[in-house]
This record gives C-alpha cells, sequence and structure tokens, in this order.
C-alpha cells in the first residue's frame, strides 16, 4: 500500500474493495502487465484508484461539472424496488460514469507514470482494466448509499443545489468526508 493512501483510511477503504474485487488473479494480470510483483501492482492500483476518486470528488465540487457528476451517479443508483433484482454491477451502471472515467484516464495515467516512473501506456492499460472494477465498487457503494440522500431523490441532500447532497453523496461512496 502506498504512504499517500496509507495516511488517508477513506482512500484505504477505495482501495481495499478496488483489491478485493480485483482478485488474486487479475492483480497478477496487472502485476504482469506492469514487470513487477504484487506488492507494485497494489500500489499502482492504490495510487490509481487514489487518483481517479479525487479526480470524481473535484468534478462534483465544480460547480459546472457537478450536474453531469450527479446524473452520472443517478445513473449508476438502482431506482428504488431494483436493489433486489441480480445483474445490476458495474457494466450496467456503464453509461456516463464509465465515459467520464475514461476521459479521466489519460490525465491520470500520465500522472501515476510519472509519480512511479511506469510508462503511461502500461498506467493506461492498467487503468482500461481497473475501470470496470471501479465501476463495480462504486455502483455497490451507491447502491448501499441510495436513499434520501442520493443524487435526485426527494428530501434534504437530494440533488446538487441542496446543501452539497451531491459532495456528501460522493464522500459515502468514495469513502470520505466531503472535501472543502
Amino acid at each position: 500500500m502506498s504512504d499517500e493512501s496509507a495516511a488517508n483510511p477513506a482512500d484505504t477503504s477505495l482501495e481495499k474493495d478496488v483489491l478485493d474485487e480485483l482478485g488474486d488473479d487479475r492483480l497478477q494480470e496487472i502485476a504482469e502487465l506492469l514487470g513487477t510483483d504484487a506488492a507494485g501492482a497494489q500500489d499502482v492500483v492504490g495510487t490509481t484508484v487514489s487518483a481517479l476518486s479525487g479526480n470524481l470528488q473535484e468534478k462534483a465540487e465544480d460547480p459546472v461539472e457537478a450536474p453531469e457528476v450527479e446524473q452520472a451517479f443517478a445513473e449508476a443508483s438502482p431506482p428504488q424496488g431494483v436493489v433486489g433484482f441480480g445483474g445490476f454491477g458495474g457494466l450496467a451502471a456503464g453509461g456516463m460514469l464509465s465515459g467520464m472515467l475514461a476521459k479521466m484516464s489519460r490525465p491520470v495515467a500520465n500522472a501515476v507514470a510519472k509519480k512511479t516512473g511506469l510508462p503511461a501506456a502500461s498506467v493506461t492499460r492498467v487503468i482500461e482494466l481497473l475501470i470496470p472494477v471501479l465501476l463495480t465498487v462504486l455502483t455497490k457503494r451507491a447502491r448501499r448509499s441510495s436513499g434520501a440522500g442520493a443524487p435526485g431523490a426527494p428530501g434534504p441532500g437530494g440533488g446538487a443545489g441542496s446543501g452539497g447532497g451531491l459532495g456528501d453523496l460522493l464522500g459515502q461512496i468514495l469513502g470520505g468526508g466531503k472535501k472543502r
């Protein structure tokens, strides 16, 4: 685990969920792709997950980009009554959230490559492998967080304009509090 993620328990929680969802086989695949061992792959996954989730949080706090993030997470959160149906995983959440993560992949890959010294192309491939896993984890977290505070849901905290509801929801989904 990287020193940066160890310093922020919220990131560690999201990182742990992503690593758990990845499993040993896919983590080994990432390690081979990077030419490193499992510990090195874990560091890259942690750094990448932290960067992607940080970028999502920043977008959610930007008044211009917040509606797009809210819509993407609303799409990823199952409507009331759908939670019990199987198969509502990362791919079902794809759509806008997947597209948003894909748009962030190049700058994140460059930042992670610079930080780790790995080739940007290899980090980009890792991100391509991580996006469906991250979508699955975020969807599971959105499912657990859905309710009165979910984006677009009625009640306090629903919607971007009501008391920072999106920031609070993202804090729950991404594993940390709302950044200020």
